[in-house]
This record gives C-alpha cells, structure tokens and sequence, in this order.
C-alpha cells in the first residue's frame, strides 16, 4: 500500500501540481522521505504568508532592513561558527574590531589596542555579561574582606526589559525595583540611591526604555553616585543598559554625558541588531578597562585546534552578525549613522506630533529622545469610547501593522498605550500610510453602538478597592 505521507515530486513536477500540496505539512513526525526544494521552500514559505511584513512591524525593535550588499554578505558566511578562531581567524580579528569601534563611540578611557568587550547574542546575553561581572566583582570585593555574600541585590526602574527579571532569577540577585509615576518617568536618582546598600553589586540606568522610549539620567545619577559612595565609603558602580539608545546619543547628541565620561560607569550593553542596523541576533557589551572584567568569566578550551578563550554565556553563535556590523560600520561611517538615526528621529517626531493632534490621543512625554514614543486615550475620551487600544491594535493588523497595545509597568500599570518604533526601512510615505489607516480605523471604532468585550473586561479588570480607572488608566474616586 502506498504510504500517502511519502513527499513524491522532482525537478520537472510544478510545485502546485504535486502531491506534496495537496497534504498538510507535518506537525508531529518527520515525513517518510524527501521532496525537492523547491517545494519545501515554498511550504515553509507558505507557512509565514499571513504575517505582518517585518517593515511594516512597528512593534519590534529589531532591525528588519540591510541593504542588499549586506545580506549578502551575511548568507555567505551563515554557516560560520564564529568560536572556530583556528579556522577563522580573521573574523576574531574583526571582532575584536568592532569593540574598539564601539567602545571609542562610548569615549572609553582605555589605552589598550584591544578594548575590553564582548559579543552577545543579543542585549538580553549582553545585559547579563555587565551584571555577572558587577556580581563577581563584588562577590570578590566582600569574600577578601571576610564579608558574607549571601544577599547580593542591584537597582533599577520599574521600567527594565524582561532580561534584568531573569538575571535577578537566574543568579538568585534580589532587584530593587524604583516606582514609575507620571511625574517620574524615568528613573530618580534619590529614590535609587536609598534603596543601596553595602550589598548593591550596580545601579543600571537605561538608554531607551522599552516601555516608554525615555532616558534615564544618567549623569545626574554619576553625580548622586559619587556622593553617596564618598559618605558611605562603597564603591557601587553604574552599569548602562543601552540596548537602544547606545547606537542613538553618540550620533545624535554627542555632547550628552551617559558613557565612560562618567566616573562610576563600568560597562556599558547595546543591541547591534537594533539601533546598531544588523539583522538578529547581535549584542554587544563594554567594560570601562580589562580591570573591570573578572578574569573567572573567561572560559578556555583547546578542543578546536588551539587554545580558545572566551567571555560569554553561549558558546557556538553565528558569524554572520559580526561581518554584518563591520559592513555597516565602514558602509556608512559615522555620518552615514548620523543620517539613519536623524531620518528615524524625523519620521518619529513627526508621528508623535500628529498623533498628538488625533483627538482621541495624547502623547505620554512631551519630547522624542530615541525613535519610538507611546500615546494613550484622553481621559475624556476614554469615557465616552465604547472601544481601547487593543480594538485598535486589532483594525491596524487587518491592514498588515503591527502596532502594540500594553499596559505600563507596575506602579503605573492602569495605563493602556500604543507604541511606534521607527527603524531604518521605514520611510515618510509609510509612516503617511499609517496615520491614515489609524483615522480610518478610529473612525469606524467610534461608529460602535455597543461596548467592545476589551472596553467591558478593562472596565471590570480596573475597578480595585473602591477605586474605578478609566480603561486608560486614568484614576477617578468613586463618588
């Protein structure tokens, strides 16, 4: 009997007029033999065709344009495992390029050729790298003074990525989180600083809050800082979480102090595959001088043909990102940066100000510091809507955007908004498109008689301890 999953066609079979098509692709077993590629290709293919196109993805951060020289490039080197320095050494060396690059961008202090860095995967793998050394470095600090290290804790804003939760988990570091408000929207120094003890391994401030697209202050921070640690007689560093905005302020605001410019700055994290314009998944982190960087974090093997040693959690990771990052560094220099991240900035401020015009919408700050901003309903509005954000999140997606809706963090959590991250790739004429369909949309929401379920389930979801929030989020008493 035939055995029906058999994937039968070759070369001179169309691809939809073979067998293959007329079966599902398979979901729990390997199918019992092969088919061309043509027609593999086009069912994996076919598998993604209902998705948002990566451009029109103004949810992620992540870089979903290189110009064609670019890609090419990295198809070429797909299959290169970077650890393999015996067999390719040059892409070490490239590497190591690119650190010095990034690290003189960031205005490093250090005099040796080769700048202390590391490659990542991501931020996420980046992140952890600058706090695994902050923890060491103070687990080393205290055990020489004959000190317990049983309760190891660091500080941020309510407003970090997932990566600083699992951290905290992973290496069972307590994070002391400061509140979010709507007069403190960024991280507040003091309230940082009372939450510090002799146990605090780092504060980290970050460039580019996922949530909110704000900066901290950083240097207002260093100044705290300094004080603090002079009365105290600690020695708590800063590390700089600037997945986002690492690869913004060097271009765009030169002048502004948040780097190694700074006394209490130890390392800094960025993305390379977001504001860096590399495809996923690429992450860099930086240490002020190789003092910084404990030497129990590099690990050695000689079981590729020569003694290897390096510093990260994954081990095997592609090269392709690491060429990728040098193409575009010598592509577009620091003018050509400048040029992107201006045009990004452009394309940002001017959604942020017709949005802000929208009557139904208000915009969370005033200003755009990095390209992407969040808005929310008037509170006005809000009581009126039969609708939320998530309805629109819904109608933009029927039109191929991808437009998150979310609430804020804790402290803040009452709060419904809509986020936009322009990237490279996205262009005037789109961010025209979008604006358009965002009134088409709102028009038909506010022709709704009924409530939709999101506006009931907020309504109920926001009613705690004799308190009703608006579905934005914006408290009023119960009278």
């Amino acid at each position: 009997m035939e055995d029906l999953n058999f994937r039968k066609g070759d070369a001179k079979t169309a691809i939809f007029g073979s067998e293959t098509m007329l079966q599902s692709s398979p979901v729990d077993r390997i199918p019992d033999g092969p088919t061309t590629p043509e027609i593999a290709y086009q069912m994996v293919k076919d598998e993604t065709y209902a998705q948002t196109q990566p451009r029109l993805n103004l949810a992620t951060f992540v870089t979903t344009y290189m110009d064609d020289y670019a890609t090419k490039l990295m198809n070429e080197a797909i299959s290169i495992n970077y650890i393999d320095e015996t067999e390719y050494p040059r892409v070490a060396v490239m590497n190591a390029k690119c650190i010095n690059i990034i690290a003189n961008l960031w205005n490093t202090p250090e005099k040796n050729k080769w700048k202390t860095g590391a490659l990542a995967i991501g931020s996420s793998e980046a992140c952890m790298l600058g706090g695994v050394a902050a923890w060491l470095r103070w687990r080393e600090k205290r055990l020489a003074a004959g000190k317990p290290v049983d309760k190891p804790n660091f500080v941020i804003s309510a407003g970090y990525q997932v990566v600083w939760e699992k951290f905290a988990q992973l290496w069972q570091v307590e994070m002391r989180q400061v509140p979010l408000t709507l007069e403190k929207t960024t991280l507040d120094p003091e309230a940082a600083l009372k939450m510090c003890d002799e146990n605090t391994i780092c504060i980290v401030p970050i460039m580019g809050v996922t949530w909110t697209g704000l900066n901290d202050d950083v240097e207002a921070l260093n100044k705290e800082l300094d004080a603090y640690n002079m009365k105290t007689g600690y020695d708590i560093p800063i590390h700089v979480d600037a997945a986002s905005g690492g690869f913004i302020l060097p271009f765009l605001k030169p002048e502004h102090k948040w780097d190694f410019r700074l006394k209490w700055v130890l390392s800094i994290s960025t993305s390379g595959h977001k504001f860096g314009l590399v495809y996923p998944g690429l992450g860099w982190v930086v240490w002020k001088d190789q003092t910084y960087l404990p030497k129990s974090m590099s690990f050695s093997v000689n079981y590729l043909g020569a003694n290897i040693t390096q510093v990260g959690l994954n081990f095997s990771r592609p090269a392709a990102q690491i060429l990728g990052q040098y193409y575009q560094f010598i592509r577009l220099g620091f003018q050509g940066y400048k040029e992107i991240q201006h045009n990004c900035m452009e394309i940002t401020q001017y959604l942020h100000r017709e949005i802000g015009k929208m009557a139904p919408f208000i915009n969370y700050s005033h200003e755009v510091v990095n390209p992407l901003f969040i808005w929310y309903l008037k509170p006005e509005y809000a009581k009126k809507a039969k609708w939320t954000l998530y309805d629109l999140q819904d109608k933009l997606k029927q039109s191929g955007w991808m437009v998150p809706a979310y609430t804020l963090p804790n402290n803040i959590q009452e709060y419904v908004v809509m986020r936009i991250v322009a990237r490279q790739g996205f262009s005037r004429d789109m961010a025209d498109m979008l604006l358009n369909d965002i009134k088409e949309a709102v028009a038909e929401l506010e022709k709704l008689e009924y409530p939709t379920p999101t506006r009931i389930a907020q309504d109920k979801n926001f009613e705690v301890k004799g308190s009703v929030f608006t579905h934005t989020g914006t408290p009023h008493k119960k009278k």
